[in-house]
């Protein structure tokens, strides 16, 4: 069989027994320095948004995965994307984008109205994300504004978006009213 003729990956919602191979990937991916980012502080307490969280699978192996967290900008609720991960020899094959595109589908599929991230605009671009006006919104901790992006997920939601970013709801009693999250 050639290698066009290999069966590609698949994408399917990620389930409890995904979750150490997702954690081990965003390990190997991310390195420990991660919790120390501001987007990762304001998971910390807080379930990810399951209906939106999808592996690709190929040959029965974990490629890459997607995650997406509930956030209040304002008072406006919105998404936060990643992590967004894929294995190191997957890289450049497409997986990362596939597994965007089909999260953000399913977003707007439940009426979610606007997701934002941190990252590169050259790639998160291939979706649809765009830099947001500096300033717009402010992340609780150290963000370089020039990495912050978003998407409507319904026509001009994200106009209405401004304000502190943090987190939207609390599953853990210790991280109530934003414990942890100083500024600077």
């Amino acid at each position: 069989m050639s290698e066009a003729s290999e069966p590609a990956w698949t994408i399917r919602p990620e389930r409890p027994q995904d979750a150490p191979l997702v954690e081990h990937l965003n390990e190997t991916a991310f390195g420990p320095g991660r919790f120390a980012k501001s987007a990762y502080r304001l998971r910390e307490g807080v379930s990810q948004v399951d209906e939106l969280a999808f592996v690709a699978i190929q040959a029965g192996e974990l490629r890459g995965s997607v995650r997406f967290w509930p956030i209040m900008i304002g008072a406006q609720r919105a998404l936060m994307l990643g992590p967004l991960a894929v294995k190191s020899d997957q890289r450049g094959r497409g997986i990362g984008v596939a597994l965007m595109e089909r999260a953000l589908e399913e977003a707007r599929r439940r009426g979610h109205e606007a997701a934002i991230l941190v990252g590169d605009e050259p790639y998160y671009a291939r979706v649809g994300f765009a830099k947001l006006p500096s300033g717009r919104i402010r992340f609780p901790g150290p963000v370089d504004p020039s990495r912050v992006l978003g998407l409507s997920l319904k026509p001009g939601s994200l106009l209405n978006l401004s304000g502190e970013v943090r987190r939207a709801r609390l599953d853990e009693p210790v991280c109530a009213d934003s414990a942890g999250l100083a500024s600077g």
